[in-house]
């Protein structure tokens, strides 16, 4: 079963820019759709981004324009660039594998990682 590393959180200001990574083991993470979700305190877990093994990606509304997700299959990594930080992203972001679904709405078969701190000062 894939297992996954997240890395890369950390403290910015608002305005400045992080990017995570998701490092994966198992060699079928290519035939995977990745995907990224973040829980920030006292709310649900929610969807923010996804990528399908051919390179389709998809975006929560609110982070369009600002964050772009990508994967690098060789190194089975993905990657969650995040620009123009708020202090609303403030959350613990994870990574999760194989995800099913569409748009916004994508459901988690897979494993997920255990999460990296983002915090955002306004």
């Amino acid at each position: 079963q894939v297992q996954l590393v997240e890395s890369g959180g950390g403290l910015v200001h608002a305005g400045g820019s992080l990017r995570l990574s998701c490092a994966a083991s198992g060699r079928t993470f290519s035939m995977y759709t990745m995907g990224w979700f973040r829980q920030a305190p006292g709310k649900e877990r929610e969807f923010v981004a996804a990528i399908t093994w051919n390179g389709n990606s998809y975006y929560e509304d609110s982070v369009k324009g600002r964050f772009t997700i990508s994967r690098d299959n060789a190194n089975y990594t993905t990657y969650l660039q995040m620009n123009g930080l708020k202090p609303e992203d403030t959350a613990v972001y994870y990574c999760a594998s194989d995800l099913t679904g569409y748009g916004s709405r994508w459901t988690v078969v897979g494993p997920w990682g255990q999460g990296t701190q983002v915090t955002v000062s306004s």
